[in-house]
């Protein structure tokens, strides 16, 4: 037991800059809190003692402003940041590593006894305020992207916005610099990527794409003129202040 809570608190310095202090970990963050939480709520609820198990989940539930039924399986290393207004259902399962913003709904389109809640496989991360109902997969390593509404089944390693959501990149898209960071930090904040259909983002993407490469072909250009003896001198970019600037109406 004191492993797994070890590894929960070990995750929130994983994902979380902001994460001081194992003590301000286990005090102030109420992601933990209602781990800890249903971690003992689900016991009760699989040894049949189900209104002492909602009764917990309610209490944490008060405590934290995050819901989670006690019914719901949750694997290791699990995240929630920030937390206010999650609710995941009885039914939903998460895998490993993963990783909710606050505002995020695992739900159900159903009033039907079983399976009406979304499973989640390891390393996902949604986005706040995403909504994702039904009894859907979600597979390894996706994104879902904030405030997106999820109702179909998410490949392993896409990332999906919208409402409702649809695919707009994957892990094996991995065409710039700025994609591999990504991958090296292990998780995109909030769900967000480059791949988001965002047309000012784009444009400022690929000039910062363009600008990579002239550098590059800049740097090789320079070490060949230097192999060939020719001196190349940097000369630095005259400032503004000292520029002329004429008024075309005075002609000065």
């Amino acid at each position: 037991m004191f492993h797994r809570i070890k590894e929960e608190i070990n995750c929130v310095f994983d994902r979380d800059p902001a994460a001081q202090s194992i003590f301000e970990v286990v005090t102030a963050y109420p992601g933990f809190h209602a781990l800890i939480i249903h971690r003992l709520s689900h016991f009760f609820w699989r040894k049949g003692l189900r209104w002492l198990g909602r009764f917990s989940s309610h209490i944490g539930r008060w405590l934290t402003g995050i819901e989670i039924h006690p019914g719901a399986t949750i694997g290791r290393r699990f995240f929630i940041d920030h937390g206010m207004g999650v609710v995941i259902g009885e039914t939903a399962v998460i895998g490993d590593d993963c990783t909710l913003y606050h505002g995020v709904t695992l739900g159900g389109t159903s009033w039907e006894k079983g399976k009406r809640h979304p499973t989640l496989g390891d390393g996902v991360v949604i986005g706040a305020g995403a909504k994702v109902l039904g009894p859907i997969e979600v597979g390894e390593g996706a994104r879902v992207g904030s405030n997106s509404v999820v109702l179909k089944p998410v490949p392993t390693g896409a990332t999906v916005v919208g409402i409702p959501a649809h695919i707009v990149g994957s892990k094996q898209d991995k065409a710039s610099g700025r994609r591999a960071i990504a991958e090296k930090m292990g998780f995109d904040a909030y769900g967000t990527t480059q791949d988001m259909p965002d047309p000012v983002a784009n444009a400022i993407n690929h000039m910062l794409d363009h600008i990579q490469k002239m550098d590059s072909h800049l740097v090789k250009m320079q070490a060949a003129m230097t192999q060939a003896g020719i001196q190349y001198q940097d000369e630095p970019i005259e400032s503004l202040d000292n520029c002329e600037i004429k008024d075309n109406d005075n002609g000065q």
